[in-house]
């Protein structure tokens, strides 16, 4: 079908990442299927995967010339563009927003399966596929904050006109993405209308004191290898731009 924007849709790992195959993902431009994510719909357009992801959980043969596989040659350039690894968060799920912004240039991008919220220890699976590491929660000076690295991803998106939802039905999440719903991506979208999302309003002045915080720090690790140079980052100034960043995403009152 012809679509009159370009909505890309993300899938993780979470158990509800399931959801996808019973949606008619045609609505979307594209998908991009994070690690094991591949497994969950064969309706795939790209599988994005870091450098330590164990290549016999690979796709058996990729052949279609419609699907692509991208790694650390693809998306540590796009990850450079929006002020690197250590500002971003290294972890897949903000690594793929990022990629997808640079490389799809969307005009609204979906997450389902990111919400970065496990089970506690009582046989729960963690991943759709069973129990599984949960990485976004590993002690890594650049995920102190979920949550503010969410809001960084979406400011970043809506600075080239990009909305940001979180397509997940479950009722906690690390992300700040406003909810939406399959619903809301209609089959046949209207080229004058568009679809209607919501929208979550950002601090603009706010923003602007953590980018200028950003750029004063001048943590960029152009290999994406950040963690060579962790102890060369310092945790408080991280996390005080982290402040920054959620306070870009309260709620005036």
């Amino acid at each position: 079908m012809a679509h009159s924007l370009n909505c890309v849709l993300i899938i993780g790992s979470a158990p509800d990442a399931v959801n996808a195959k019973q949606w008619d993902l045609s609505v979307f431009s594209s998908c991009v299927a994070i690690n094991n994510a591949w497994q969950v719909t064969e309706d795939w357009d790209y599988l994005i995967y870091p450098e330590d992801f164990p290549l016999e959980r690979l796709p058996p043969k990729v052949d279609q010339p419609s699907k692509q596989l991208i790694d650390a040659r693809d998306f540590v350039p796009q990850q450079n563009r929006y002020g690197g690894f250590v500002y971003a968060g290294g972890t897949m799920a903000f690594t793929a927003g990022y990629w997808a912004l640079g490389a799809l240039k969307p005009n609204v991008l979906a997450f389902l399966g990111c919400d970065m919220v496990y089970a506690a220890s009582d046989g729960k699976p963690t991943h759709f596929y069973g129990q599984g590491r949960a990485d976004p929660l590993r002690q890594d000076i650049t995920l102190q904050s979920l949550e503010a690295k969410s809001v960084r991803l979406m400011a970043m998106a809506q600075s080239q006109a990009c909305a940001v939802v979180n397509l997940s039905e479950l009722p906690q999440s690390r992300l700040l993405f406003p909810r939406a719903s399959i619903e809301d991506f209609p089959l046949h979208q209207d080229p004058h209308e568009g679809i209607h999302l919501p929208a979550k309003s950002l601090d603009a002045s706010a923003i602007q004191r953590a980018l200028l915080a950003e750029k004063e720090l001048a943590y960029m690790v152009p290999s994406g290898r950040y963690w060579e140079k962790a102890h060369e980052f310092d945790e408080s100034k991280l996390n005080d731009i982290d402040s920054m960043w959620l306070e870009a995403a309260a709620t005036p009152r």
